[in-house]
């Protein structure tokens, strides 16, 4: 087996095989826009490429070391750990978190997975970047079918938005996105949460649109934009990761409509499965302040699933103990900053 960095002539090649946005060459290219180092490996057999992967690694405010990012890679193995400490060690990097897109296998137990990583250098990571979880909607079901799985209150206000007549439209068009870009930063600002920088939202829709990856939908209700998402997509999958809406005539349930065309859309488009980024475990707690996205989630029916976890492959012991404390001094001013 020969291990090497993915050449530009190899795009097509590497997108073959790579199985989640975030892993997609586009994806990586913008990336690079917001000035990361990235580095792409595959594992060759002869002139097949069997595996292949890219990661970024992350620069350290009064740190020399950087830190790499692997998420939503392959199953980890051998090959792969030799690989990344190589390319670790180039980067100077303190360590690699992973985040591997492989839901946990039937039958198996984390603690099962976590034994095996740990004989490779893995050790669970005390933070995640994604969620540990996740809801998936199969497209490939009948319009009949996907709204007979759904809970009654959603079906209910699915219905109640059609008859206020709100209407939700497809664009890849700037100025629905200054619409989208709007109405994600207000509801951050109303919600008190995190959200990506501006630059990070034109970097990537100017990366993926351009290549029919990316697009947003807008529910109006009277011609007043209430609700806007940003959907990626790639090979068989449809993403919903950002949204945002406004606090006007919440009574028309625009939210509720949205998600449904948005299934819609998928089906239209030949897709099979709508991912949708992210829930929490299956006995979270009605105080989590995640739990009412949760649940409207939860109302369209879908399948949840628990990935393996996130790890680190901690490359330079101290400085990854001292790096961590220091993130945690981070997010908590942060935290007390923001209210």
């Amino acid at each position: 087996m020969i291990v090497r960095e993915v050449e530009e002539n190899e795009k097509n090649l590497y997108n073959k095989t790579v199985n989640h946005i975030v892993q997609s060459w586009e994806w990586g290219e913008f990336r690079r826009k917001t000035g990361l180092d990235l580095v792409r490996m595959g594992h060759f057999e002869g002139q097949k490429l069997i595996s292949a992967y890219q990661l970024t690694f992350h620069s350290v405010p009064f740190f020399p070391q950087t830190i790499g990012y692997f998420p939503k890679g392959p199953m980890p193995d051998k090959k792969m750990i030799e690989t990344l400490k190589e390319v670790a060690k180039a980067k100077n990097a303190a360590y690699i978190k992973l985040e591997p897109n492989v839901i946990l296998p039937t039958g198996q137990t984390v603690s099962n997975i976590q034994g095996n990583f740990k004989k490779l250098g893995l050790i669970v990571s005390n933070k995640s970047l994604f969620t540990k979880y996740n809801f998936l909607i199969d497209l490939t079901k009948s319009e009949t079918q996907l709204l007979s799985a759904m809970h009654p209150k959603t079906r209910y206000n699915i219905n109640l938005a059609q008859r206020y007549g709100v209407e939700v439209n497809e664009s890849t068009d700037e100025i629905d996105f200054d619409i989208y870009l709007k109405l994600y930063f207000e509801t951050t600002r109303r919600q008190k949460y995190f959200g990506h920088t501006p630059q990070y939202h034109k970097f990537v829709w100017q990366t993926l649109a351009s290549t029919n990856m990316a697009r947003v939908l807008i529910a109006r209700y009277r011609n007043v934009p209430l609700v806007a998402w940003m959907l990626f997509n790639f090979k068989d999958t449809l993403y919903y990761p950002y949204g945002g809406s406004s606090v006007e005539h919440k009574e028309v349930m625009a939210s509720n409509l949205i998600a449904w065309e948005a299934m819609r859309w998928g089906k239209k488009m030949g897709l099979k499965i709508f991912d949708m980024w992210g829930a929490l475990a299956p006995d979270a707690s009605e105080r989590d302040p995640w739990y009412g996205f949760h649940r409207f989630k939860a109302g369209y029916g879908p399948v949840h699933v628990e990935y393996i976890g996130t790890y680190d492959l901690i490359l330079k012991n101290a400085l990854y103990k001292s790096l961590n404390f220091a993130d945690r001094l981070r997010w908590t001013f942060l935290k007390m900053k923001r209210g």
